[in-house]
């Protein structure tokens, strides 16, 4: 997995844990203690904090899967292809190098 990739799923999966971290201290107030539905509320609330957990889990797995993917195809199609690439790099210099000597 890329550091990028990590990352992403570490940022994904703090956002969802200070979520949960908000809900459960709103839901923890000794005010709401009083209501009888709290408690199943607060279940609730915790089995869906554990399916956006999950999903976001899948979710930065799918990504990584898919970086991976597109970075093997571009690795074949430059050993494929080199001078192809090398055209396109020397088209891409001649053009940055037109656009600084113009300045």
């Amino acid at each position: 997995m890329s550091t990028s990739t990590a990352n992403l799923e570490a940022a994904a999966n703090q956002v969802v844990e200070d979520l949960a971290s908000d809900v459960r201290g709103v839901l923890s107030s000794k005010e709401l203690d009083s209501v009888p539905h709290i408690k199943a509320l607060r279940q609730r609330v915790d089995a869906k904090v554990a399916i956006a957990r999950e999903l976001a889990s899948e979710k930065a797995k799918l990504a990584a899967r898919k970086a991976r993917e597109a970075a093997d195809q571009a690795n074949a199609y430059a050993h494929d292809e080199p001078w192809q690439i090398a055209g396109a790099a020397l088209a891409v210099g001649v053009l940055v190098g037109l656009l600084i000597g113009r300045r």
